[in-house]
């Protein structure tokens, strides 16, 4: 399973490690990828997500349902 947050999209990403000598070689900046629980009232179910952290805030801000919407708008979820 490739570490994707299934409603942001984010994915890890590559960089330059700078030494104290400013010596760069290639490193990867990775997800902070969490499996989380949520209930949706909706439906009345619990379903569990593999979310980053940030995904987290963002629902704690707007609900699971709106975050749903927009990660099945985006093609996200199936």
């Amino acid at each position: 399973m490739s570490r994707i947050c299934q409603l942001t999209g984010k994915k890890a990403m590559g960089g330059n490690k700078v030494s104290f000598s400013n010596t760069k070689t290639r490193r990867q900046f990775k997800v902070n990828l969490k499996r989380k629980r949520f209930f949706i009232p909706e439906t009345n179910e619990w379903i569990v997500l593999r979310v980053s952290t940030s995904a987290i805030k963002n629902i704690n801000k707007k609900g699971i349902s709106a975050c749903l919407k927009e990660a099945k708008a985006n093609g996200l979820l199936g």
